[in-house]
């Protein structure tokens, strides 16, 4: 096998797999985005910033476009950007709650 066909066999092979990838974050955001509550919409919007990233990486090497891997790195850091805002606001939430209920 020559290294051209072996190179298109894997591009194919990591296209594919960014298919499968964005076929289960589908499949997965239909379930969790049945539920009102603030937790599962966060994990919702993780689900789409972990699955969004993976599907960008496998792009960018299945395409050799290095600027991809650069968008999904920038991903990553917003998608924990928004969890640490998440986590902050809920705790800021709870302690306010708390202080009311003891007045």
């Amino acid at each position: 096998m020559q290294h051209s066909e072996w190179s298109m066999m894997m591009s194919s092979f990591l296209l594919v797999s960014a298919i499968l990838v964005l076929a289960s974050i589908a499949i997965g955001l239909v379930r969790i985005l049945y539920s009102r509550q603030a937790a599962d919409c966060m994990m919702a919007a993780q689900l789409v910033g972990s699955g969004g990233i993976a599907v960008l990486l496998l792009v960018a090497v299945a395409t050799e476009t290095a600027p991809t891997g650069d968008v999904a790195l920038m991903l990553a850091l917003l998608a924990a950007f928004a969890s640490v805002a998440f986590v902050g606001g809920m705790r800021g939430t709870g302690s306010k709650a708390a202080e009311g209920a003891d007045k």
